[in-house]
C-alpha cells in the first residue's frame, strides 16, 4: 500500500483559508457567529461567578478583622527584649576611655534612639499619666502617656553626653517589644545580671528598673500613634582592674504572664550582650 504524499503549503492554504473563514456556513475557526456568542456568554457568565464568590469571601471575612487589634496574636504570648546601642557586630560593646572615637558611634546611636523621648515632644504629643493604673476606659485609649528622656537620670546623655562611655560607666538601654493588649500581671522590672562574679555594679533608672503599669496595654499604631516604648537604662560600673569581657543578661520580673523560659524560644524575655572596655 503506497504511502500518501505530503501536501505542499500551497496545497494545505485553501484549506487553512476556509478554516479561518467558510464564505458558505459563515463559520470563523469552525464556529458560527451564535456558537461563539453561547461560549463567550458560557465564559463571561462562570468567571464573573468566581469573581463575585471571591469578592463576597473577601468581604465576610474582612468583617472578621479589628482596625486595631491583630485577629491571631497566640505566636507572640509575651514580648521579647531589645537594648541599645548595638555595634556592627551586634551585641558586642567594645570601647576604650582613652579614646573618643570608639565609643562615638554608640553615644550617637544612643543619641537618634532617644530623640522622640525628649521631654518638649512628649510634652507636646503625650499626657501625663497617673502611676499603677491600666490605660483601659475609651478616652485613655487615644492618648499614649509620657516617657521623658529625663527620666533616665545618668543614662539620659542630658548632661553626659557621651553616657558614660568616656569614664568607664557605660549605659545600655533596654525596651520590651511592643505587643497590642498585653497586661502584664504584677509590677514588672528589668533585672540585669553578670554572668561572671567580678565585681560589676549596676545602677537602674528609673529605680529598681521599674516599668509602671500606665504603659499598658498598648492599643496599635492606628489608635496611639504617638506611643513610645517605656524605657530601662542601667548604667554599668566596671572595677578598674577588670579587663576582660563582662557578658551580661537582662530578664523581665515581677509579672507571671511575662515568660522568660520557652523551650521553643530561649530569647523570650530576655536578651543577652558583651561588654568589653579596652586600654
Amino acid at each position: 500500500m503506497a504511502k500518501e504524499e505530503s501536501k505542499t503549503f500551497g496545497q494545505t492554504l485553501p484549506d487553512w483559508k476556509q478554516f479561518i473563514y467558510n464564505p458558505r456556513s459563515g463559520e470563523v475557526l469552525g464556529r458560527t457567529a451564535k456558537s461563539w456568542a453561547l461560549i463567550l456568554l458560557f465564559y463571561l457568565v462562570f468567571y464573573g461567578f468566581l469573581a463575585g464568590l471571591f469578592t463576597f469571601t473577601m468581604w465576610v471575612m474582612l468583617q472578621t478583622l479589628d482596625d486595631n487589634f491583630p485577629k491571631y496574636r497566640d505566636r507572640v504570648p509575651s514580648p521579647g527584649l531589645m537594648i541599645s546601642p548595638k555595634s556592627d557586630s551586634g551585641l558586642d560593646i567594645v570601647f576604650r576611655t582613652s579614646v573618643s572615637s570608639p565609643y562615638d558611634k554608640y553615644s550617637k546611636a544612643l543619641d537618634s534612639f532617644l530623640q522622640p523621648y525628649n521631654d518638649s515632644i512628649q510634652g507636646a504629643k503625650n499626657v501625663l499619666c497617673t502611676p499603677g493604673l491600666y490605660r483601659e476606659d475609651d478616652e485613655s485609649k487615644k492618648k499614649a502617656c509620657q516617657f521623658n528622656r529625663t527620666m533616665l537620670g545618668q543614662c539620659s546623655g542630658t548632661e553626659d553626653t557621651s553616657y558614660g562611655y568616656s569614664n568607664g560607666t557605660p549605659c545600655v538601654i533596654v525596651k520590651m517589644n511592643r505587643i497590642i493588649g498585653l497586661k502584664p500581671e504584677g509590677n514588672p522590672s528589668i533585672n540585669c545580671t553578670s554572668k561572671k562574679d567580678n565585681g560589676v555594679q549596676l545602677l537602674y533608672f528609673p529605680d529598681y528598673g521599674k516599668i509602671d503599669l500606665m504603659y499598658f496595654p498598648y492599643y496599635g499604631k492606628k489608635v496611639q500613634a504617638t506611643y513610645v516604648q517605656p524605657l530601662v537604662a542601667v548604667k554599668i560600673i566596671i572595677s578598674s582592674a577588670t579587663k576582660e569581657e563582662i557578658q551580661f543578661e537582662c530578664k523581665i520580673h515581677g509579672s507571671r504572664n511575662l515568660k522568660i523560659d520557652d523551650d521553643r524560644d530561649k530569647f523570650l524575655g530576655r536578651v543577652t550582650w558583651m561588654e568589653g572596655k579596652g586600654e
